[in-house]
C-alpha cells in the first residue's frame, strides 16, 4: 500500500519510512510567531533554558493582530518581541507586511515537502503550497524555537476528491464551506485533509489557500494540496522576487526532487476518501 502525502513528507524528514499513528521527532523548516501568541512562546523558550534559537533564519516574526498597539500591554509585548528579534538575529517583519499567513506564503516561507509550525490555528493555510503546516501552542513553540524540531503524531488523512469545474458565481470558499458542512466541526479532529481532484488542480494558489485555511474549522491537524506545477511556480516566483528585493542570493527551490518524492506512490496510505456529495457545487464532468 502506498503512502499519503503527509506520510511521505514525514518519511523524508525523518529519513525512514513512517506511517499515520507513529510519533516522531521531526525537524522544522519554519516557525511563525505573531504579536498575540509570540510573547508567551518566547517566555517558554527562556523557561526551558533557551539562550539562542536553533536557527534564526527558520523563524518568521511579525505583528498583525493588534496594530497599532491598542493598549499598554500590547505595546509592551511588541517591544519585548522586537528586543528578542534583535538579540536572536531574527528577521522581524514587524507591522510592515500584513496578515501573518499571507506574509508567510508571499515571503516564500512554506514550500512543498516542508514542515511548518505557527503559533496560530490557521497555520494550516500553508498546506496550499504542498507543505505540512499546523498550528501549535506557545509551549510547543518555545520548544521548537530552542531545538528546531518537535514531536508529532503523524495524522491519518481524509482525502477530498472534488471533480468538475465551478458553476457561475461559485468558488473555493463555497466548496470548503460545503466540505465543512459535510464533515462537521469535529469530524476531522487530528487528521489531515488532502484536497485533490480537478476542481482543486485547476485552482490558483489563492483558492487553495482558502480551502486549506479552513481545515482547522473541521478540527483537522492540517490541510494540504499535493504539490504540482501551480505550487512550484508560485514558490519559485516569490523566492526569486525576494532574492532581488533583499539581494540574498539565488532562490532556493529543489522542486523536481521533492515533487518526485511526493508523487512517487499512487496509493492512498492511511486515508479515507470523500467524493460525490460535493458535486452539486460543480458543473461539467462527474456531476
Amino acid at each position: 500500500m502506498g503512502s499519503t502525502v503527509v506520510e511521505k513528507i514525514f518519511s523524508r524528514k525523518c529519513q525512514r519510512q513512517v506511517s499515520a499513528g507513529d510519533v516522531v521527532m521531526a525537524p522544522i523548516d519554519n516557525a511563525m510567531i505573531h504579536d498575540i501568541t509570540g510573547p508567551l512562546a518566547i517566555r517558554k523558550f527562556y523557561e526551558m533554558g533557551g539562550t539562542h534559537v536553533s536557527d534564526p533564519e527558520k523563524v518568521t516574526m511579525l505583528f498583525d493582530h493588534q496594530i497599532p498597539a491598542d493598549s499598554i500591554e500590547a505595546a509592551e509585548n511588541q517591544l519585548f518581541m522586537r528586543k528578542f528579534a534583535r538579540e536572536q538575529h531574527i528577521n522581524n517583519y514587524d507591522i510592515r507586511e500584513g496578515v501573518c499567513h499571507q506574509v508567510t506564503m508571499e515571503m516564500g516561507k512554506a514550500a512543498p515537502g516542508e514542515i511548518i509550525v505557527g503559533a496560530d490555528s490557521h497555520t494550516c493555510m500553508y498546506g496550499a503550497g504542498g507543505a505540512f503546516a499546523t498550528g501549535i501552542g506557545s509551549t510547543d513553540m518555545g520548544f521548537a524555537l530552542k531545538f528546531g524540531a518537535l514531536y508529532f503524531r503523524i495524522p491519518e488523512t481524509i482525502r477530498i476528491v472534488a471533480q468538475g469545474r465551478f458553476a457561475r458565481r461559485v468558488g473555493p470558499k463555497d466548496l470548503i464551506l460545503s466540505i465543512a458542512s459535510d464533515i462537521g466541526a469535529d469530524g476531522a479532529t487530528y487528521q489531515a485533509i488532502e484536497f485533490t481532484g480537478e476542481a482543486i488542480t485547476s485552482m490558483d494558489m489563492a483558492g487553495r489557500m482558502t480551502c486549506c485555511n479552513m481545515a482547522i474549522e473541521m478540527g483537522a491537524k492540517a490541510g494540504i494540496c499535493p504539490p504540482d506545477a501551480v505550487a512550484w511556480d508560485f514558490i519559485r516566483r516569490v523566492r526569486a522576487l525576494l532574492s532581488i528585493r533583499y539581494s540574498s542570493g539565488p532562490a532556493r527551490t529543489g522542486g523536481s526532487r521533492i515533487s518526485g518524492m511526493l508523487r512517487r506512490s499512487s496509493g492512498t496510505g492511511s486515508s479515507r476518501i470523500m467524493s460525490g456529495s460535493l458535486s452539486y457545487l460543480l458543473q461539467g464532468r462527474n456531476t
